[in-house]
């Protein structure tokens, strides 16, 4: 009896620490931290300012259209005076390396830009990414933010 009694209290603390875990991740999954692929639901402003970058542009997939995908954390960084956030996103988690969007948004949430990042797929492992890329911008960002822009994607450590 006492051992049944054991075995059902040990069960008991098991299931209490998956439950902790699990909610110990679903926390880590909303960190609070802005998210390339939250913006255009965090904010009427930014949507309105990304709809009017792709509306001039052509033929671009639905996941960049939508910014919808896997996404890191944006940081913050200063171009000319201004403070943008800046993150990569990645349609999935596996095709990172060959098809991302770097994008950077103002804080006053006005102008958007982003660099969209396409390297062939089945590039042997040393061939550098960097020499077989393709590289589109979006919102017509100058020279400072495409380099800002770059600067992003450089920071990848698959990158070289």
């Amino acid at each position: 009896m006492l051992n049944k009694s054991l075995q059902r209290r040990s069960l008991q603390i098991l299931m209490a620490a998956a439950c902790l875990s699990g909610s110990s991740f679903a926390a880590a999954s909303n960190d609070g931290q802005t998210r390339v692929s939250d913006l255009l639901s965090s904010s009427p402003e930014y949507r309105k300012s990304w709809m009017h970058v792709v509306k001039q542009e052509e033929r671009l997939p639905d996941w960049v259209i939508n910014l919808s995908g896997t996404s890191d954390p944006m940081s913050a960084v200063t171009e000319h005076g201004g403070k943008y956030l800046v993150g990569p996103l990645c349609e999935a988690p596996d095709s990172c390396l060959n098809n991302r969007l770097i994008v950077a948004v103002s804080f006053d949430k006005k102008d958007i830009y982003a660099m969209w990042v396409q390297v062939p797929a089945g590039l042997p492992a040393d061939k550098s990414p960097t020499r077989h890329a393709d590289y589109r911008f979006l919102g017509k960002p100058d020279k400072g933010m495409q380099t800002l822009l770059m600067e992003q994607l450089k920071k990848d450590p698959k990158w070289y």
